[in-house]
Formats: C-alpha cells, structure tokens, sequence
C-alpha cells in the first residue's frame, strides 16, 4: 500500500511561517521546523525540498494572508485616509497570537543583502504598501478628506517610511510614545 500524506499542506505552511516569523531564517534550524510543523523532516523535505524553498513559500503565504488580504479589505471596507489610519492603527496593536513585527521586514533586513531573488520578492511587497498608499491618497483627495496640496507618490514613501518604522517598534520592546508619535505624524500628514 503507497504511503498517503498526513497533514494538511497549508496548516503545515502556517506553522512554518509562524517560525520563520518569530526567529527569522537562519535562526530557525529544521529540528525548528519539525517541532513547528508536526512532521517530520522527510515529509518537510518531500513537500517542500529544502528550508529555502520552505521558506520562499512562507512569505508567499505571509504575504497573501497577513497583508495583501488586509490591505484588500481595508481598502474595499474604509473610507480611503481612514484606510491608511486603520493600517497604522492595525500595526500598531500587537497580536498576541502572532510574532512581532513583520516576515518582509525582518526578511529585507536579514536576507535581502545576501539573497537576490528574495531581495526582489520583498522589495516588490514593499512596493504594494507603498502603491497601497499611494492610491488611498489620490482617491482621498478626489472626495476631499486630503489636501490637494499633499503630493501623493513621496507622502506615500514617507508613510512607508514610518510603517516600517513601526513594524520594527513593535517587533522590539514595544516603546509606546514612539508608537504614539508616528501615529501622531500621520494624521498631520493626512491633514
């Protein structure tokens, strides 16, 4: 009789990514992983073929389900200034069931130097929250909750500017009047 498989591919996906999010790639080793996941290292290498690969696949999934799903939402479900409020506001309310900070941003910052094709991958995420920002500016200023003066593509760069910023405050010991501050600074720069 062939040997059937177990486990569910996206849970397993999940519980990877979760590692990888809490300790980052190098740090999470494969007994990690195993320990994560619930299968053992022949299943992971079979379904998955190597830790890179693992996790390429679990920033794809990170990226799917703890951002580009947010983002969607957001924007399809709030007022687009009060879109980018709620991302700010979102981001800087830790979850506890979740890892601090953010994949992309923990990623760009340990692997980007060292990995092209993962240096483009984040670089191109990156660019959609700046896109994200971008286009809630320019349909803001057309309702009239923005100022028309704000130009659109370098107050997005900065928002993003203060998002990563956030991210990496709340991956650390959260500082909750920095925290305060950038969310400060948005609202002035929304107007």
């Amino acid at each position: 009789m062939p040997w059937e498989k177990s486990y569910n591919d996206l849970d397993v996906l999940d519980r990877a990514t979760r590692a990888f999010w809490a300790k980052g790639f190098a740090a999470t080793s494969m007994a990690d992983l195993v320990n994560a996941t619930g299968i053992n290292r022949g299943s992971i290498y079979s379904a998955f073929t190597d830790k890179r690969t693992l996790f390429l696949r679990s920033l794809e999934h990170y990226d799917k389900n703890y951002c580009t799903d947010f983002l969607r939402h957001i924007r399809d479900n709030t007022p687009p200034k009060q879109a980018i409020i709620a991302m700010f506001e979102a981001t800087a309310k830790p979850n506890k069931g979740l890892p601090g900070g953010c994949l992309m941003i923990n990623t760009a910052l340990e692997m980007s130097p060292h990995d092209e094709e993962i240096a483009q991958y984040v670089d191109s995420r990156i660019a959609e929250v700046e896109n994200f920002f971008h286009d809630c500016i320019v349909a803001a200023q057309a309702e009239g909750t923005i100022r028309r003066d704000i130009a659109p593509r370098s107050t997005a760069q900065a928002l993003l500017g203060l998002i990563i910023g956030l991210r990496v405050l709340t991956r650390a010991t959260p500082r909750k009047s920095a925290i305060a501050a950038i969310l400060a600074q948005v609202h002035i720069m929304l107007g």
